[in-house]
């Protein structure tokens, strides 16, 4: 199988994912794509929160559909950063990264970063690390329930990736020169 000029980067809730996509997309020159902005445009444009897009994606495969659809469109791009919790399953020849964060660190990296990123702000209704945590893994385990269902994967199973990183021991500088570093070497080859 061919190799794609494609990088895409999934991980736990809170785990840096948009930010590393940012820099990694910066650094490389790459358009940026993020699924986790279209989804949460889908919730806005129904006027219900993030969590609850993920409850109502549970039995109506569509919103899902639309997300994915995205990503595959994205998927026929070169050059292209892909912030997405399944493109390493629809474009198994890019190199796919996993970015991992226990979510009890991650509820304090949300909370900071809702009051920073208008867009999560409101697509999340969470003000406090309890609800964010409750919600985190509330998503988790929605997420995991629907990828299984609809394609038969664990998006957390983490032998899916070219390279995993754990975003609590490396921070986004080090993240990003990691990726660009392997990613650069993957390419090469």
């Amino acid at each position: 199988m061919a190799k794609k000029e494609i990088v895409t980067i999934a991980g736990t809730l809170g785990s840096g994912k948009s930010s590393t996509s940012d820099l990694v997309a910066k650094k490389l020159g790459f358009k940026r794509f993020s699924a986790g902005d279209f989804f949460r445009k889908i919730g806005l444009d129904l006027g219900i929160s993030l969590n609850e897009v993920s409850k109502r994606a549970e039995v109506d495969p569509v919103i899902d559909k639309m997300t994915d659809d995205e990503v595959r469109k994205v998927g026929n791009m070169s050059k292209v950063v892909i912030d997405s919790r399944t493109a390493f399953h629809f474009i198994p020849e890019a190199f796919k990264i996993y970015l991992d964060l226990p979510p009890e660190i991650a509820k304090e990296r949300i909370l900071n970063n809702l009051n920073e990123n208008t867009l999560r702000k409101q697509s999340e209704d969470s003000s406090t690390k309890e609800e964010i945590y409750k919600k985190i893994v509330s998503r988790l385990e929605s997420e995991r329930k629907r990828y299984k269902e609809l394609y038969g994967i664990d998006h957390t199973d983490k032998n899916n990736f070219d390279l995993v990183i754990d975003t609590n021991k490396n921070n986004l500088e080090q993240v990003v020169d990691i990726i660009v570093s392997e990613y650069k070497k993957w390419i090469a080859i």
